[in-house]
């Protein structure tokens, strides 16, 4: 029988092994900027082009390599920082397997120019599939080049499975930030296509996190410090005030290396206990100094990940910190969410909003649809709900919340349009008729609203009742292409980060077919000069809330832009509680609710109602 085991071709190895270190081009990137701190740069540029897929290229001004340096950087296992296994667990450097240029030179074709400072020529190297095409000495700049050009040309089922452009590009951005939040000591500059994306001077890490996010930032940003004899702990953290429904701004580093870690995540967001509103999450930057010896960083392929030797004490000094940053700072949990789009609280419930919300909520909800679709049906819902069974049922008057006495509730008003018959389970729809019947509904802890009929009582949440009307509305509006827009008196401007304002300019026809009408101001601004005609809210809160809901909302659930959209700006302009309605004003949503394709449930599949059967409140007294 002949032999069946046999040694891989280098070529098809180092394939296997790119596998692993090269998942996308933001590997790349991420793999070449570790190399460039490494050799001691002072400055990276780093250049993109078509989101990596053509060219990816990063010149640093660093330590350079000679000849036969240049040419072992190539080879696979082959570095500079492990002589024996006892190094393993003492590396204070980024780059240490070996592996990173031999394993992009497998799926790419890679150009390497290279020069040491005392030298007059430097090194011109040329691989494709791992195989060496040129080296030969070059007249260059101090430093090292490296371009990688049509990445995964060779594995085409590799480079099929890549995402969109905008998608990749927003990949290499998150890995761009790490590393130049990490070593803000570094100038980073980054280069789209040719439009200039990034360009980071070096100094205080303040100074980083505002020049990568926005000016915003200042007002933020809180100092975190805490020295200990085992770890040591510094960085920012942001107010409460400043949360968001996404994660995307929370980063460990661990001598400096960006790790992911769910536990100290937790440590964090325990630290901030009765100050943040429920699924919001808080800013931080924070750097944990550690002696190597500590912690095993080969938990992880990517280096991703790490393990502490004692994780329950680094656990509960990261959370004192974070308690002492925010309690030195005098930040208490006494800030008023009530009237922010990013945020509910059950404290609202107590809130009178009287005229104000009155007059607001009427803007939501004028231009009703009017048709003759289903009136058969609202009186068959609504059949023995009159206004005299409901008051000789002994609701006659309610106590008003604010304490003022008791409301006397209107007696009925009159629906003339959409209905569908209704029992605990489901929703018809039906045409017919032309009567119409009187109801009556009432409001409890301005949250929920109360109406009779024929088989009981049903209790609808108007918050989820009214983001499922929006959610229709604004769904139609990206199918037919447009809603109507209103023109703003005094347009104002946003200051976006790169990657957000990317974002927006990828979905910029789906925002602007639910009326936002805007236009780039400058470097990463753009000026809101429309909004739409029929949401009645602060417009600038309601455009950031509807990005980082959108953002929220991609990063949970596998939704195409136009349902993203619709969602994130029907979560955001919703009615919440605590909001008074007056009689008219829950008629209108009652009767749009009914009008939807499907009433029974939120968007997001949580219930807008539900039946109270009659015999179960007679079970109640008997």
């Amino acid at each position: 029988m002949s032999d069946l085991i046999r040694l891989l071709p280098d070529s098809i190895a180092n394939q296997i092994a790119a596998g692993e270190v090269v998942q996308r081009p933001s590997s790349v990137v991420k793999e070449l900027l570790e190399n460039a701190i490494d050799a001691g740069a002072g400055k990276i540029k780093v250049i993109i082009k078509e989101a990596g897929k053509s060219l990816i290229q990063v010149i640093d001004d660093g330590s350079g390599m000679s000849e036969m340096d240049a040419r072992m950087s190539f080879e696979r296992h082959a570095t500079s920082k492990i002589q024996r296994s006892e190094d393993l667990y003492a590396i204070k450097t980024l780059g240490f397997r070996g592996e990173a240029l031999a394993s992009v030179a497998a799926v790419a074709q890679v150009e390497m120019k290279t020069k040491l400072q005392q030298q007059d020529l430097g090194t011109r190297i040329v691989v494709e599939g791992s195989e060496t095409k040129i080296q030969e000495p070059i007249s260059t700049v101090d430093g090292t080049s490296v371009s990688v050009k049509n990445l995964f040309y060779n594995v085409p089922a590799r480079r099929n499975f890549l995402k969109s452009n905008p998608v990749e590009m927003k990949h290499i951005m998150e890995e761009f930030i790490r590393v130049s939040l990490s070593y803000h000591d570094i100038a980073f500059t980054l280069h789209q296509n040719d439009l200039e994306i990034y360009s980071l001077p070096y100094g205080k890490l303040s100074q980083r996190i505002v020049n990568i996010y926005s000016r915003s930032y200042q007002q933020q940003l809180v100092s975190c410090q805490e020295d200990t004899e085992i770890i040591s702990i510094k960085g920012y953290i942001g107010k409460p005030a400043f949360a968001k429904k996404t994660r995307g701004e929370q980063f460990f580093f661990v001598n400096k290396r960006y790790i992911r870690s769910n536990y100290l995540n937790h440590a964090v967001t325990n630290a901030y206990e009765g100050l943040l509103p429920a699924d919001s999450h808080p800013f931080y930057v924070l750097f944990i100094e550690i002696e190597p010896s500590h912690i095993d960083i080969n938990v992880h392929p990517a280096k991703a990940e790490i393990k502490f030797d004692d994780e329950r004490l680094i656990y509960g000094i990261v959370r004192a910190a974070v308690k002492q940053s925010l309690g030195t700072h005098n930040i208490t949990p006494s800030i008023d969410f009530d009237f922010d789009v990013n945020f509910k609280t059950a404290q609202s419930a107590r809130v009178d909003l009287k005229t104000k919300i009155a007059e607001k909520n009427y803007q939501q909800f004028r231009n009703v649809p009017l048709d003759d679709r289903n009136r058969e049906n609202w009186e068959k819902l609504f059949a023995g709900a009159s206004k005299e069974s409901w008051w000789s049922s002994g609701i006659r008057e309610e106590v008003d919340p604010s304490g003022q006495g008791v409301v006397k509730h209107p007696s009925a008003l009159k629906f003339e349009s959409a209905a569908h018959t209704l029992d605990s389970k489901e929703v018809d729809q039906t045409k017919h008729s032309s009567e119409y019947q009187e109801i009556t509904a009432f409001q409890m802890h301005n949250s929920y609203i109360f109406t009779p009929i024929k088989s009981g009582v049903m209790i609808i949440d108007q918050s989820s009742a009214h983001e499922r009307v929006l959610y229709d509305r604004f769904i139609s509006y990206l199918e037919n292409q447009g809603s109507i827009s209103q023109q703003l008196l005094f347009p104002f401007k946003i200051e976006l980060n790169p990657s957000d304002f990317s974002l927006v300019m990828e979905i910029e026809d789906e925002i602007k077919a639910l009326g936002f009408q805007f236009e780039t101001f400058g470097k990463n601004t753009i000026s809101i000069n429309g909004a739409p005609s029929d949401v009645d809210a602060n417009q600038k809160e309601l455009f950031e809330g509807l990005l980082e809901q959108f953002k929220k909302n991609k990063s949970e659930l596998s939704l195409d832009n136009r349902e993203n959209l619709a969602r994130s700006l029907a979560k955001r302009s919703c009615l919440k509680p605590g909001q008074r309605l007056d009689l008219k004003e829950m008629n209108i949503l009652i009767d749009q609710l009914f009008a939807c394709a499907n009433p029974n449930y939120a968007p997001n599949g949580q219930l807008t109602f539900f039946i109270v059967d009659l015999e179960k409140i007679q079970k109640f007294f008997k």
